[in-house]
């Protein structure tokens, strides 16, 4: 299954798991020996790969690690790169605090200021 932004969180989960599962396998490894592996609890290596919700983050990480997938949570979620233009705006500074109004705000063009316009004036 592919895992899309209309997947629901618990169908992710389940897939997470199962995807868990076959690695574990496929290295033929006892959910005994990675959970003593991940140093966590055979118990919370079972939820990890049945998909329930009641799992830490920090347990799937160290599963991960067991399986030596720790790397692939790289490209989960990707360092951010600011575009060159943000980079020349910055001059070297690390950017600490959002703009207001989001990226909708960033993304309007800045006018130079003229008279307001009103109903009934032609231009």
């Amino acid at each position: 299954m592919e895992i899309t932004n209309t997947t629901t969180d618990e169908a992710v989960l389940r897939e997470l798991g199962g995807r868990l599962t076959q690695t574990r396998l496929a290295r033929n490894l006892t959910q005994a020996q990675l959970a003593a592996q991940a140093g966590i609890s055979k118990r919370t290596l079972e939820r990890l790969e049945s998909g329930e919700v009641a799992t830490q983050l920090s347990a799937l990480i160290r599963v991960c690690r067991g399986l030596d997938l720790i790397g692939r949570l790289d490209s989960l979620v990707p360092a951010a790169t600011p575009s060159p233009i943000a980079q020349l705006k910055l001059r070297g500074r690390e950017r600490r605090r959002a703009s207001r109004g989001g990226a909708a705000a960033a993304s309007v063009v800045a006018e130079s200021p003229q008279a307001p316009w009103s109903w009934g004036e032609k231009s």
